[in-house]
């Protein structure tokens, strides 16, 4: 979960949101982390580039738990 709140400040950083402390399973990228299209797709390419999984392969995935759920299945964790 580190590496994923890390992923996730270094995209917020880029916006100049603060950091986030604690990630949540309930966190919505859009509306807790304000996330948009740009950001999800830079998401998306730094989970691949890190783990090795195209998390959105299956669509788009809204909030920060359906994430961590399929990097679970590749025991990066």
């Amino acid at each position: 979960m580190e590496k994923l709140r890390r992923i996730i400040n270094q995209i917020r950083y880029n916006k100049d949101l603060p950091e986030i402390q604690n990630l949540s399973y309930e966190m919505d990228f859009r509306n807790d982390l304000g996330f948009d299209s740009l950001d999800l797709a830079e998401l998306t390419v730094r989970i691949e580039y890190e783990f090795g999984i195209d998390v959105f392969e299956d669509g788009i995935v809204l909030k920060v738990g359906e994430v961590i759920k399929k990097l679970e299945k590749i025991n990066e964790w």
